[in-house]
């Protein structure tokens, strides 16, 4: 998805982001520090955060500029599949002169099992939740495509946070979001979110995720559908927490039984 330097330069460019999106990175960022706060407290000690898809190292930045919260971390790794995201975030870390707080790794989600450490907080921001397509999906075809992909199961996210989930130290938990809730309106601000940027919409009404020609690829979701790709949690453990008054995101905790 971020393998052209356009695309990426376009997606961190509050110029190019809909409202929606932008009001959608505040409201996770408070609700992420109100959990950051939470668990260092009930764990008595600064806690080590593990970030899928670090992307342009905004969360970092969010949580260093706020001295009360970047005290509760004792370590912060991100991952990101795309090399150019990696050097924008490298470059923010250099610049912050936080390198002895922050590792940066190059690596796709599907290889999470492949981290040695385990934290105590792991985050997925930003709709990267939503990001987790088949890999036979076929970009090209499928607007033509009678077809639909059927979203009842998503082997590559149950994949990709089953291994999370096994990361969790003790107490530890996981944050999905922001999420976008599976709706009419919410499909619409995807679309107009893309077209911003400059995309092309190749899918339909009917589908629960909206994807482009340029292989961007975001899942629309339901609090039912989420707890049933993540069966490997005890129900009880998974709670949801609107981001916002309009039905467009929600944040999802998920707590180590």
């Amino acid at each position: 998805m971020y393998d052209n330097p356009a695309t990426v330069a376009h997606s961190f460019d509050e110029n190019y982001l809909s409202p929606y999106l932008i009001q959608a990175q505040w409201a996770e960022c408070i609700a992420l520090k109100a959990v950051i706060y939470e668990l260092a407290n009930r764990l008595q000690r600064p806690i080590s955060i593990l970030d899928i898809g670090v992307g342009s190292g905004r969360v970092i930045q969010n949580l260093h500029d706020i001295p009360e919260i970047w005290q509760h971390v004792a370590h912060y790794t991100g991952t990101d599949n795309a090399v150019l995201c990696l050097d924008l975030a490298s470059k923010r870390v250099n610049t912050l002169g936080i390198t002895d707080k922050v590792t940066l790794i190059q690596m796709d989600a599907v290889h999470l099992q492949k981290l040695t450490a385990t934290f105590d907080l792991v985050i997925c921001t930003w709709f990267t939740p939503g990001n987790f397509y088949p890999d036979d999906f076929d970009f090209e075809n499928y607007p033509k495509s009678f077809q639909k992909l059927d979203l009842s199961r998503n082997p590559k996210f149950t994949s990709v946070f089953s291994q999370v989930y096994s990361l969790l130290g003790p107490q530890g938990e996981i944050i999905l979001g922001a999420c976008y809730k599976d709706n009419e309106a919410t499909r619409f601000k995807q679309e107009f979110s893309y077209k911003k940027m400059g995309m092309t919409v190749i899918t339909a009404p009917e589908d629960s995720f909206t994807a482009t020609q340029e292989r961007f690829w975001s899942q629309r979701f339901t609090k039912e559908k989420l707890i049933s790709y993540l069966s490997f949690v005890p129900v009880d453990c998974i709670s949801f927490h609107d981001l916002d008054t309009y039905e467009y995101a929600f944040q999802v905790r998920v707590k180590k039984s």
